[in-house]
């Protein structure tokens, strides 16, 4: 057998860097058999690898074929399509020392007719993202989703188009068995694939890791198991789940779980039943409703220099300008956002610390002070930066209102809800809460500590993203669906959360978040007997759950 670090060596020219262009990663042997296990049921099954590589999966194929074959001198045949020649020709060669043939096609995957011929396609898609997928290749690929009735946007990474186009090539109750980003449960480009799932396939599985597979490819990934093309839809999918790729061996039974819309994010697999109870109920209540409910949220000001336009107090005096021709800001950031509120004193605290609270905004007739400081940012080619040159003048920065609250963005334990006292303009490093009139006296003086309870910080895990190091990160429209409790539950709650403001203030300057959680879930869902202790505690552990497999996939990369 070729070994593949043989094969690589016969071609110098093939670099990691050019593997990872075309979205090219190897795939574990535990994963190629698991998944060929699971797909190949007979002797006489056709197998598909679409983007075979080196072959990975069809040698694995061609093993299970012999395994299942009565015949100990068959040669099976497989059949696969590979964009890189030398790849395709290593394949081939990979399958004969297996004791197989291998029918593998040199083309764009997306330029291949689907024949719905084959039992079993399998394999790993290339994963290229969207600022990579572009021009001819993305055309190519958003046709083929379409013929299958399926619209991605501009945003889709390369396996979403591919996820499609494979299944076509399915025979009616084929098997669909591919290595694919975790994206997949999470972003809302994925959201017509995953419906495309639901409606085309009668069962799907998902297999889920706790540490990196392909850490050179800095991506977690799901193992998709569909089964029965066109003898759907079906209403659930079936989660297991295992540490890494060396587990497969010994892989438990799922656990089914339906979501309430097969488009929509599919994080809540990752969520026991009973921890999401709750949760549902108060929703279906009135009880909680989603953040939107109370007002919108928007990305901040994008200066395209920080570095010039933020500026200390202590760099305003320097510079000699004057107070009109800056505007208050909350600094570039968001650990100071880490209380329940943003005030007029803190920012004087943070500004005498050398922090940038004030954004240098000049007036159109811009004082001489200030004018030299343009001049200044123009010698140092300020005004080329991308954001600056593209408006004008270069040195006003397009602004947002000051918002009601501050939302963290990026986060290693949760977001967190500030009130912005100060009326501080604030930069896209958090995004800004506008709340309704109806709520917004309310909104400002509670919904920060209200939202600091074990719902709303579970489904934070859910409707948000892992980043890299552990970070969850959420976006506006992410936010949008986060669940917070209603203003009927915070206006009837209000004297018990007033009681509790200074205590919960005290835990979080300590840095003892979840002391604080426990302390708001008593005076909010306890004592009114909206959850009980014993749900809590589940949904508790559902949380530090989702935080811990954050955790513990950024380590696995280093």
């Amino acid at each position: 057998m070729v070994s593949r670090a043989a094969s690589l060596a016969l071609a110098p020219d093939d670099t990691p860097d050019a593997r990872k262009a075309r979205g090219a990663f190897f795939t574990p042997d535990e994963i190629t058999a698991f998944i060929a296990e699971w797909a190949i049921t007979s002797a006489d099954d056709r197998v598909l690898e679409p983007s075979a590589g080196d072959a990975a999966f069809l040698t694995a194929a061609v093993e299970k074929l012999r395994k299942l074959s009565p015949d100990p001198d068959v040669v099976p045949e497989v059949h696969g399509v590979e964009i890189h020649d030398y790849s395709a020709q290593v394949g081939r060669q990979r399958v004969r020392d297996v004791g197989g043939r291998a029918h593998v096609t040199v083309k764009d995957f997306f330029e291949v007719d689907p024949t719905p011929t084959y039992a079993a396609v399998i394999g790993n898609p290339p994963y290229v993202r969207y600022q990579g997928w572009t021009g001819e290749a993305r055309t190519k690929s958003r046709a083929a989703a379409l013929r299958a009735g399926v619209t991605l946007t501009g945003l889709a990474s390369s396996w979403a188009a591919f996820t499609i186009h494979s299944a076509q090539f399915l025979q009616d109750g084929g098997r669909l068995g591919l290595v694919l980003p975790a994206e997949l449960l999470s972003v809302n480009y994925a959201a017509p694939v995953r419906r495309f799932l639901f409606d085309r396939f009668a069962s799907v599985e998902l297999v889920l890791f706790d540490s990196q597979v392909f850490p050179e490819a800095e991506a977690d990934v799901v193992l998709l198991l569909a089964n029965g093309y066109r003898h759907g839809p079906t209403d659930h999918a079936v989660i297991r789940q295992a540490g890494n790729a060396s587990d497969l061996a010994t892989l438990a039974d799922g656990q089914p779980w339906a979501p309430l819309d097969p488009a929509g994010k599919w994080t809540g697999s990752l969520v026991p039943p009973a921890a999401i109870a709750p949760l549902r109920a108060l929703m279906d209540d009135g009880s909680f409703t989603s953040l939107q409910t109370w007002g919108e949220t928007t990305l901040g000001m994008v200066t395209g220099a920080n570095h010039f336009f933020t500026l200390s107090p202590a760099k305003v005096d320097e510079l000699g300008l004057s107070r009109g021709e800056l505007l208050r800001l909350s600094p570039p950031g968001s650990s100071h956002l880490r209380g329940l509120t943003l005030s007029a004193g803190m920012l004087g605290r943070l500004g005498a610390k050398g922090k940038a609270t004030y954004l240098f905004y000049p007036g159109e007739d811009p004082s001489p002070r200030a004018q030299a400081y343009i001049d200044a940012g123009h010698k140092t080619g300020v005004d080329n930066a991308y954001k600056c040159r593209v408006r004008k003048p270069w040195y006003r920065v397009p602004l947002v209102p000051p918002a009601d609250l501050l939302l963290t963005c990026m986060n290693a334990d949760t977001p967190r809800l500030t009130t912005n006292e100060a009326r501080a303009r604030h930069l896209n490093s958090v995004h800004g809460v506008y709340l309704a009139e109806q709520h917004r006296e309310l909104g400002r003086e509670l919904l920060p500590l209200a939202s600091l309870n074990s719902l709303t910080l579970l489904n934070a895990e859910m409707v948000g993203r892992a980043y890299g190091g552990g970070i969850l990160k959420i976006e506006p429209r992410e936010a949008d669906g986060w669940a917070m409790p209603s203003p009927k539950l915070v206006a009837a709650r209000a004297k018990a959360l007033r009681a509790i403001r200074m205590t919960v203030t005290h835990k979080l300057r300590a840095g003892k978040l979840l002391e604080a959680v426990a302390i708001v879930d008593k005076a909010l869902l306890v004592n009114p007997r909206k959850v009980r202790g014993a749900q809590l505690e589940q949904v508790r552990q559902a949380r530090a759950e989702l935080a811990r497999r954050r955790t513990v996939r950024s380590q696995s990369v280093r």
